[in-house]
């Protein structure tokens, strides 16, 4: 449930900032006829990630318990824990200039037919949040119980647009750049476990025969199965029974990703500082 709340408030908040980016820059402009467009870009944007996602839910549900469906979550994991880890950084990098690049792309739209030109950027713009967290969504769906997978997204999806509601009127008192850093910390560790159990299945298939003995076993104290462990697993990566490779894993990845992004952000931050006076 936790995976799967943080990463539906974080992709609610994106899709939402930038719906509301749009709209606040087309009341400005005195374009508010053109707000239906962008709701219609929107809409269709999240039926097709819905339908998409349960189209893929339910074809993989078929094979269940099968070696296709461990593969399924195997590609599933890597993907996700790829485009997380791309996406984080990228929004740490973008998130002070994408609203003038999305003001940019509207004014692209006006020079054209921009009924259709918005309602695709906005298409685009909230299709790509929605594809992302399909994408996620089915890596937690198959290491969780579908229950607490819709339950945490649920949550999250509120939790989003009340935040949205509030960097709606209050934006320029919030710290997104802040809040990008804090989720994206979480999201990486996310990531974490989810290459921890890309690792899991590889050996169970019998691709990855190497530090596959597990290290100890601690399903009597706390089960994967229960429903802390489940949390745990879903969302850290905890596993009762854990091989040398899947720490190993864990634990490099982690260590690698955060230290970059932390220690870049700082890089960066001492970069635009203004440099002091040299006197003469």
């Amino acid at each position: 449930m936790l995976a799967t709340l943080v990463i539906f408030l974080r992709e609610g908040i994106e899709a939402s900032m930038i719906v509301a980016i749009l709209l606040a820059y087309l009341d400005r402009l005195g374009r508010r006829e053109y707000f239906k467009d962008v709701f219609l870009g929107v809409g269709a944007a999240l039926l097709l990630a819905t339908g998409g996602g349960v189209a893929a839910y339910l074809t993989i549900s078929s094979y269940d318990g099968s070696r296709v469906q461990t593969i399924f979550e195997t590609v599933t994991y890597i993907l996700a824990a790829a485009v997380l880890t791309y996406m984080t950084f990228w929004m740490r990098n973008h998130a002070r200039s994408i609203s003038t690049e999305l003001r940019s792309k509207a004014d692209a739209a006006f020079n054209g037919k921009a009924r259709w030109g918005l309602g695709l950027l906005a298409f685009q713009a909230v299709g790509r949040e929605g594809l992302e967290t399909v994408v996620f969504t089915l890596a937690i769906i198959f290491s969780t119980s579908t229950a607490s997978a819709l339950t945490g997204a649920i949550i999250g999806l509120a939790g989003s647009l009340v935040v949205a509601f509030f960097i709606y009127r209050l934006g320029h008192r919030l710290n997104m750049s802040r809040f990008f850093t804090v989720i994206g910390c979480l999201l990486m560790v996310f990531a974490a476990g989810l290459l921890a159990d890309t690792v899991q299945n590889l050996q169970e298939l019998g691709w990855l025969r190497v530090l596959d003995v597990p290290m100890w076993h601690t399903g009597n104290i706390l089960s994967e199965d229960s429903s802390f462990g489940d949390v745990l697993h879903s969302f850290f990566g905890y596993s009762d029974s854990p091989t040398p490779l899947q720490l190993i894993v864990y634990v490099a990845y982690l260590a690698i990703v955060i230290a970059a992004f932390l220690g870049l952000r700082s890089a960066l931050r001492a970069h635009k500082a203004p440099q002091p006076a040299v006197e003469s």
